[in-house]
Formats: C-alpha cells, sequence, structure tokens
C-alpha cells in the first residue's frame, strides 16, 4: 500500500479537519491538503514526465509545502529524496547525483547554490516560492495515489558513513506503515485533537511523524521562524494545544532551560519525543521537573527509522521503580515490530549486562543501501541489521548505549563523520595530515576537533582552515576547534590512535586555536 493511501482516506473521512498551519495561521483543511498532494502527484507526470519508482529530491528547510511536496510525490508514487537544508550545495549535489534524481524541488537560495553546484547536470528544478510551483499544486489532482507494494521505495535517506560518502537508506512503503504502527503501541497514541509541530528538519525523522498525524487527520504545524525557538513553540504550544514535537537532546536542553527561565511548565506540549543523540541523565531528570511527564525517548537510525527501542512517558516519568535511574539512563526496550540482539563480533549472543554490538531485525528495517551492494552486505548480515553502535542489555530487556563503533559524531542531534571533515582540510595546501574526534559538549552533546599537522614550514591559523572548512562543508560539521601538532600518534600499522587524540584533549590548550562563531 502507498502510504499516501492514509492522505487520501483521512480527506475523505474528515474533509473539514484542520490540516496546515504557519504558525497559528491555518493554510487548509485535509480536503485541501489532499487536493494539493493529488495535484502535484498529477503534474509530476504531466509536466515532468516522473515515473513511479523515479527519485525526488527535495533540498528545502521546514515549510508548510514540504508537506504537500512529500505526500504529492508519493501520490505520483515515486521516492522522496530528502535533503537536509543544512548541507554545502556541493555535499547536496552529489546526493543529487548518486540518487539519479529526476527532479528538485528547492527553496531559496538553497535551489540556487544547488544549481551552480550541478551545472549542466542539473535535473529540472522547482522553486517552492515561484509561480511554477503553484501551478503545479493547481494541477487537476489524481483522485487517489499511483499503488504501491510494500517492498517498493518511498523514503531515500542519505546518511554519512565511514568512507566519507553519504549512503542512500532505502526504506519501503512496508517500513514507514511498520515505524507508524510501533509508534502507536510503544511510544504514543495520536488524537484528531494534536498538532504535529515542525521545529526539527521535515528532511529527518521528525518529518516522518508527519504519517502518524495524516493518518489521525491532526493538525501539522510549521513554526513562522521554520526551526526552533524557544519562545515560538511556548506561545505556539499555549494557543493550539495538543503540540507534538521531535527533537534532539540539544533542542530538549534548550528548551528546559528557557523554560526555567521564563517560568513556562509546557502548558500546551502533549508529547516531546526526544532521540538522535545522547540524552545525559541529569538533563531528562530536569526536563521532566521542569516541563512535567511529556517526554518519550526513541532510538533507531536512518537504516530503521524510530523504531530500535522506545522508553514511553511513564518509564521517563516513573521515580518509584528501584532501578528508574537505571532505566532513565537507557533508550528502552525493543520496540513491539522488532527483535534486538547484543553481538560479538561474529554475531553470537552476548549474555545479560555484557557489551556488544546492537543488532536489529524486523519490519521496518531498510532493504539495502542504494546502489552500494557491498556496504549492504557488511549492514546486513544473517538476517540482522548491524548498526555499529555498541551496547548492552539489563535482564528487564532495556538497552543502554555504551559506545559507538563507528566514529561518528553527533552533535545537536546530526550526524558528522570525521572522514567527510578530515577529507575537507586535507584538500587545504598548508595541511599535511588531519584527524578529527568528538568531545562531550552540554550544549551540543559533542563538539568536533580537528589535530591538523602542517606542511613542512607551515603554519595554518585557524581562521584560515575555518573559512576553507566552510567553503567545502556544511557549517555544523566544521571543527569548533583546531589544534596543531607535529605529528598524529599511530600504530605499527600507521592507524591513526584517536583514543590518544582524546587524551590529549584533556589538555585546557585544545581551546587555545577556537574556530570562529
Amino acid at each position: 500500500m502507498n502510504v499516501a493511501e492514509w492522505l487520501a482516506r483521512s480527506a475523505r473521512l474528515h474533509p473539514d479537519n484542520p490540516a496546515l498551519f504557519s504558525g497559528e495561521a491555518m493554510l487548509c483543511d485535509y480536503q485541501g491538503f489532499a487536493r494539493a498532494a493529488g495535484g502535484i502527484g498529477a503534474g509530476l507526470g504531466a509536466k515532468f514526465d516522473v515515473k513511479p519508482g523515479d527519485r525526488v529530491a527535495i533540498f528545502a528547510g521546514n515549510t508548510p509545502a514540504y508537506l504537500d511536496v512529500l505526500f504529492g510525490v508519493w501520490f505520483a508514487g515515486a521516492s522522496v529524496v530528502p535533503i537536509n537544508a543544512k548541507l554545502h550545495a556541493r555535499e547536496a549535489a552529489y546526493i543529487v547525483k548518486h540518487a539519479e534524481a529526476s527532479l528538485i524541488f528547492a527553496s531559496e537560495p538553497l535551489g540556487s547554490e544547488l544549481a551552480e553546484a550541478l551545472g549542466q547536470d542539473c535535473p529540472p528544478l522547482v522553486d517552492l516560492q515561484s509561480a511554477g510551483f503553484a501551478a503545479l499544486r493547481d494541477t487537476a489532482p489524481l483522485e487517489l495515489p499511483v499503488e504501491r507494494d510494500p517492498g517498493d521505495m518511498a523514503w531515500l535517506f542519505y546518511t554519512s558513513g565511514t568512507t566519507g560518502r553519504p549512503k542512500g537508506v532505502m526504506i519501503s512503503h512496508g517500513n514507514l506503515q511498520a515505524m507508524v504502527f510501533s509508534y502507536f503501541v510503544d511510544v504514543d497514541e495520536v488524537y484528531a485533537s494534536d498538532a504535529a509541530l515542525y521545529a526539527a528538519p521535515i528532511s529527518h525523522g521528525a518529518g516522518l511523524y508527519c504519517l502518524q498525524h495524516v493518518l489521525r487527520a491532526a493538525r501539522h504545524v510549521v513554526p513562522v521562524s521554520g526551526g526552533f525557538d524557544p519562545a515560538e513553540i511556548f506561545a505556539l504550544a499555549r494557543r493550539l494545544d495538543g503540540i507534538h514535537m521531535f527533537a534532539a537532546p540539544t533542542m530538549v536542553k534548550r528548551l528546559v532551560a528557557a523554560g526555567r527561565e521564563s517560568g513556562e511548565n509546557g502548558e500546551g506540549i502533549r508529547t516531546i519525543v526526544y532521540g538522535g543523540g545522547p540524552m545525559y541523565l541529569n538533563d531528562i531528570m530536569e526536563a521532566v521537573e521542569v516541563l512535567g511527564p511529556r517526554f518519550c525517548q526513541i532510538y533507531g537510525q536512518g537504516e530503521s527509522p524510530m523504531t530500535i527501542t522506545a522508553l514511553n512517558r511513564l518509564a521517563v516519568s516513573d521515580r518509584n521503580h528501584p532501578r528508574w535511574r537505571e532505566r532513565l539512563a537507557s533508550v528502552g526496550c525493543a520496540q513491539s515490530i522488532v527483535e534486538l540482539r547484543i553481538a560479538d563480533a561474529e554475531g553470537g549472543p552476548r549474555d545479560v549486562g555484557e557489551t556488544g554490538e546492537i543488532l536489529v531485525r524486523g519490519a521496518p528495517v531498510m532493504a539495502g543501501y542504494w546502489r552500494d551492494p557491498e556496504a549492504t552486505a557488511k549492514a546486513l548480515r544473517g538476517g540482522w541489521l548491524w548498526t555499529g553502535d555498541m551496547g548492552s542489555l539489563d535482564a528487564d530487556g532495556f538497552l543502554t548505549l555504551k559506545d559507538r563503533s563507528k566514529d561518528v559524531i553527533i552533535s545537536g542531534g546530526a550526524n558528522i563523520y570525521p572522514r567527510e571533515v578530515e577529507e575537507a582540510l586535507l584538500l587545504h595546501r598548508q595541511v599535511c595530515e588531519a584527524s578529527v574526534v568528538g568531545v562531550p559538549d552540554p550544549d551540543w552533546g559533542e563538539r568536533v576537533v580537528a589535530f591538523v599537522v602542517a606542511e613542512p614550514g607551515c603554519t595554518p591559523e585557524p581562521e584560515d582552515l575555518d573559512r576553507h572548512c566552510l567553503a567545502h562543508i556544511a557549517r555544523f560539521k566544521r571543527p569548533k576547534h583546531y589544534r596543531l601538532v607535529a605529528e598524529l600518534p599511530k600504530n605499527n600499522y600507521g592507524k591513526v590512535l584517536k583514543t590518544e587524540l582524546r587524551a590529549m584533549l584533556d589538555d585546557a590548550q585544545d581551546n587555545a586555536c577556537p574556530a570562529s562563531a
């Protein structure tokens, strides 16, 4: 079944239910929402020859039009390729090319920058603010979405890998259906009176949660700012009520700090689902203290989106269980739709309390990586997804994350892979070697620190390195500190010993070469 069928059904059953909002302003009801998506779906085929199975990229910040496009692409039977709006145009261009996208929807100035990066290879590009987009939305609509099988791809999500190039995770309509049903069972219920607030990027997990709210004919609210602003969120929650939102731990921390300072108690917020990075025990304890029992936690990956484990609001707010602290520091229990295993290097099960790699299998797990059979074979072995994360299970099935076998850095809920940053630094003419690590940060979870070995006779300035990184990678990926060293510590095989680099950072001198703001 095509997941866009849920929008068509909600429009038939609840045509007058309010659907899309820009801040407090209602833009359309469910009948209008489905009509716009159906128009886009029809126009994709008639005007751009987009066929079922084709890939359509979206490179835009949060806007109500994003949801029109998302369901419009699904109405046409095509797959959405959501691109993080924070990416550099060159990074976005790689994704468009690798996905072999037939069409791009973009907001400005992202669209112009992407078109320049793609040059003659740029497929047709539709500006979301243009008259052309309005005309596309006004096309005589498809009455029903194009039929799709459960295994057909719906969402091609690019997640960076240790190779330095992003991999396209193939998520099917069946995967998304499993995610939605598991949410209702293991995380939270959704009612027609609720409102999904998109303060986190729609291009990521926050966008996928639109499906639960469409199925229940609930509201969808995009803040006027298009992003995360605690004062704006509190104001919208008080006026709209029934707010649901997804937030990275750093967002939760900022929201709690703002609430404590202003006296806000979260009135109007029903549920905050947090995930996407490490949440420290004291932070979630303070969050419940300030804003009340409104929190649920999920742990997932792009390869099994939002669906590996969950800690529901009762478990988050419980202070009576004798091991409530340990449970609150965990990421919860396996969601109903998956099986979970802690394994050794050969895939054998670890005992209770022992640390190993986290393996998961079930209906929401990806089919594989787009055009990358080698990476697919490495990630999917023996019927299990090898997550690359390390953790342990207690006797009751609560999973505690221990470490990451991959060197991913999670800053503000966004994944940053050191290899990408290192490769960018090595393009600088004064850089001989570079190695990047993540270190704990009280506000962002982790921050990026780069160790740089200069070419003989050179002394690159941190400001110059910062400008260089900004020209090649997204701003959020660039190092927050640069440390010049004579050499990088290596083992006998020439591999850089990142554990020693992290130990070196115990010296406060790592702050001597900060990046620019």
